[in-house]
């Protein structure tokens, strides 16, 4: 399975960062797209680097890349998932604005029928938000936001993020044991 996985500039970062570890674990292909404002956030909430998130990946491109196979839908991927997913990258997406790989990757996933998961990290949400997350739900897309379970009893952060990441994984059908589940 190849799978893009997008990092824009939520907040939230470990998320995105989560995500790629596990998928590196798996057997899938991964693409990344780091936006400009991804690796603002990165270096703000974590003591990682770009350079760190390229090597949980398969191959990364530039979020300007235009000509990356990712931007075709002539050429394969399976999956993608925006983790953590910014306000303004959902707008577009919904708007069906394509200025950028990640926008454009994310259109060609919707107009192929591939699966595409949001996973928005903003609180509170206005009207505007929750209109362009259900248009993008109505389009085909999964909206699974960051907004973890206590059931599992959770002890630390990372529990917390395993979670989510563990939910994107199930949503991709990627088998995976990050948390505990309901009545486990």
């Amino acid at each position: 399975m190849h799978i893009v996985v997008a990092i824009t500039g939520a907040s939230g970062i470990a998320y995105g960062v989560r995500l790629l570890e596990a998928l590196k674990t798996s057997n899938c292909e991964t693409s990344l797209v780091l936006s400009e404002d991804g690796a603002k956030v990165l270096k703000l909430e974590t003591d990682k680097r770009p350079q760190d998130l390229k090597k949980l990946a398969t191959r990364s491109y530039t979020n300007g890349d235009m000509a990356a196979p990712i931007a075709s839908g002539s050429r394969g991927f399976d999956a993608m998932v925006i983790c953590p997913c910014s306000m303004s990258t959902a707008a577009k997406v919904a708007c069906g604005i394509s200025d950028n790989l990640i926008t454009r990757a994310a259109s060609v996933a919707l107009k192929e029928k591939r699966k595409l998961v949001f996973v928005p990290r903003e609180t509170p949400m206005s009207s505007i938000h929750l209109r362009n997350l259900a248009t993008l739900a109505e389009a085909g897309a999964v909206v699974l936001p960051a907004a973890p379970a206590f059931y599992g009893k959770t002890e630390k952060v990372e529990d917390l993020v395993d979670f989510i990441v563990g939910r994107v994984l199930d949503s991709l059908g990627v088998e995976n044991k990050l948390y505990r589940r309901w009545a486990e």
